[in-house]
């Protein structure tokens, strides 16, 4: 039976011999990937409540997730980088405390301006998130392994997603918005406790640049990068304005509405951990432009729900399990096809793909938001949706005309 050190050495990362992963490493690692997006989410879900409080703009509401993403974009390559030196451990604490830092601080915001300075420094956990995750499953979890608990992990986002839009959410009635996000920023700082003592220690951080393979040139990354873009300007208009839509264009009070997005996340919890196992080998570079074929289906009935209201609960149910999947499998083909020593690297680029798509895709729905023109918003993300599963078969074609799906 191989030792721990020499089932992650197998995966392409060294780790310091006989190094004994922790009991609850999963469910650290998904509370990890909740947190780092929490606040994105949780602002969201308490729109309704933003616009009436703080004056917040539909449009504005939008630029909270075009600055959240777009320094998570900036700060992915360095974040990558920053996890390869100094360990997973270390990169785990600071991405839980920020976060806790940075939902103190939204809690705290008097106006929308000390409100964009929040997300701004919340942009730094989600640049951390995908590459210290990533790193801690090939130091700790055997090959065979490791889709299922890429999958678990990467729910960690929708487990967020529905904590913002149910229990926190519904908080807000008798805590008031400001109450519910400091709820979430004391659980934050308590998870990064919980990290602090439950991960072994790191190696000594690296002083020096790290020595690890090159980029394949033919690799997936760059092809998964655009796929995630588009995915991701799709995703998170949903994200951003799915309550929003149901308070202010098909009647929902503010808690119902925030439960479409709690919806949302429950179905894409089951969609990544599903997905996930599914993404064997062979099987995995066919899987993103079939989920975001089922997105665009998810998204037409977006725009149907404009007219038939009731069609608006299976439409949020579909974004999550297919839409919201196609990440989580974008990050297990990073994990199979990673060269050594660039785990981190390569699923920053990836995520970095991802965040920009999360900074474009909202300010351009809010536009339409504005002028309450959802019907076309909603078909602008199946556009979205479209264009990124394009980008998907494209590689999965060229893939298998290589020959590497075969081989890996």
């Amino acid at each position: 039976m191989k030792s721990a050190g020499t089932a992650a050495a197998a995966g392409g990362e060294a780790v310091e011999s006989g190094r004994v992963a922790p009991r609850g490493l999963t469910a650290l690692l998904t509370t990890a990937m909740a947190f780092s997006m929490m606040q994105l989410f949780l602002l969201g879900a308490l729109g309704p409540r933003l616009v009436d409080a703080l004056g917040v703009s539909p449009t504005l509401l939008g630029l909270t997730t075009t600055v959240g993403f777009g320094t998570a974009a900036v700060l992915s390559p360095a974040g990558g980088r920053i996890v390869d030196r100094v360990g997973p451990r270390r990169a785990l604490v600071a991405l839980l405390a920020v976060s806790g830092a940075a939902l103190g601080l939204a809690g705290a915001a008097p106006g929308p301006a000390l409100l964009l300075v929040a997300v701004a420094l919340g942009g730094l956990p989600q640049a951390l998130a995908n590459p210290a995750t990533n790193k801690a499953i090939l130091a700790a979890v055997p090959a065979p392994r490791r889709g299922a608990v890429t999958g678990t992990k990467q729910s960690g986002v929708q487990l967020g997603a529905f904590a913002a839009g149910l229990p926190l959410a519904a908080a807000a009635g008798p805590l008031g918005w400001r109450g519910a996000v400091w709820v979430a920023s004391a659980a934050a700082l308590g998870a990064a406790l919980w990290a602090w003592r439950a991960l072994p220690a790191d190696p000594p951080a690296k002083a020096g640049p790290a020595l690890r393979a090159p980029a394949a040139p033919d690799g997936p990354v760059p092809w998964l990068a655009g796929f995630s873009l588009f995915l991701g300007a799709g995703i998170a208009s949903v994200n951003t304005y799915l309550a929003l839509f149901g308070a202010r264009r098909l009647g929902m009070g503010p808690t119902v509405a925030g439960a479409l997005v709690a919806v949302l996340g429950l179905a894409g919890i089951a969609g990544r951990v599903g997905w996930s196992r599914a993404a064997t080998p062979g099987r995995a570079p066919w899987l993103p432009g079939l989920l975001a074929g089922g997105a665009v289906g998810a998204a037409a009935l977006l725009v149907l729900a404009v007219r038939v209201e009731p069609l608006v609960w299976p439409a949020a149910v579909a974004v999550g399990v297919f839409a919201v999947s196609g990440n989580a499998v974008s990050m297990v083909l990073v994990l199979q096809r990673s060269a050594p020593g660039r785990a981190g690297q390569d699923s920053a680029l990836v995520a970095a793909g991802f965040f920009a798509g999360f900074a474009v895709g909202p300010p351009l729905f809010g536009l339409l938001a504005e002028r309450g023109r959802y019907g076309e918003g909603w078909a602008l993300v199946a556009g979205e949706f479209a264009v990124a599963g394009a980008v998907a078969v494209l590689w999965a074609v060229r893939d298998r005309r290589t020959g590497r799906g075969a081989a890996t």
